[in-house]
């Protein structure tokens, strides 16, 4: 286990080597890879354990039972997930959570931490780091609610665009998703969003190869 890999990741931020490796054995932390397409946690079953992506990435997804797909959030590497279904682990999972690509995920028991009675320093720093993950979590969601309110598809897309840009800080930037994975993160029918897509780069508006996109101002 890289231990300054993951001491630059949210949970472990401001932890010494030696707290992280007794956090690690004290959560009864296991790191398993799973390849691309790979479902790795799935709706309706329960979790005690939360998951740090060490490489790859993975998508959360809602799918019903008419086949239909609606991607919530992208988790990169060094992110999370899981986390509120770890800490409330009577709690069905309501979504699927799969490999964007093949990834090594770290799995960590982290329910105890709420009714530990520790005092170790590594503790009650882990307890202020899961806090910020919420937080962020929560700026997570509300992003996306931004991103699907426009009632067309060519709303829709710019506003995801225009997130992505000042996230990056550049105009001409790579996104996460293919497009189908777009389409079901933006509550799109795939063909209808590449067609305005294609109107958007004739209008001048953007300009895209792939997964590539240039604003264009």
């Amino acid at each position: 286990m890289d231990i300054l890999k993951l001491a630059k990741t949210t949970l472990f931020k401001g932890m010494s080597e030696d707290d992280i490796k007794q956090s690690l054995s004290e959560l009864k932390s296991t790191e398993l890879f799973y390849e691309k397409n790979t479902t790795i946690l799935s709706a309706g079953q329960l979790t005690d354990k939360m998951g740090l992506v060490l490489s790859g990435s993975v998508t959360i997804e809602s799918n019903d039972v008419w086949g239909n797909c609606t991607i919530l959030s992208h988790i990169a590497t060094g992110q999370f997930f899981a986390e509120t279904y770890a800490i409330l682990p009577e709690s069905v999972m309501l979504v699927d959570v799969r490999a964007n690509e093949d990834c090594s995920i770290l799995f960590l028991e982290i329910g105890g931490l709420l009714s530990d009675t520790s005092t170790s320093p590594w503790w009650k720093m882990m307890l202020k780091n899961l806090l910020m993950i919420t937080a962020q979590k929560n700026l997570t969601l509300s992003g996306r609610s931004f991103h699907t309110s426009p009632k067309n598809a060519r709303n829709r897309i710019l506003a995801y665009l225009n997130t992505i840009s000042i996230q990056k800080n550049s105009s001409e930037f790579d996104i996460p998703f293919d497009r189908q994975q777009l389409a079901d993160y933006l509550n799109l029918e795939r063909t209808n969003m590449s067609k305005e897509l294609g109107r958007m780069q004739s209008d001048g508006i953007i300009e895209f190869r792939k997964n590539h996109f240039k604003l264009i101002g």
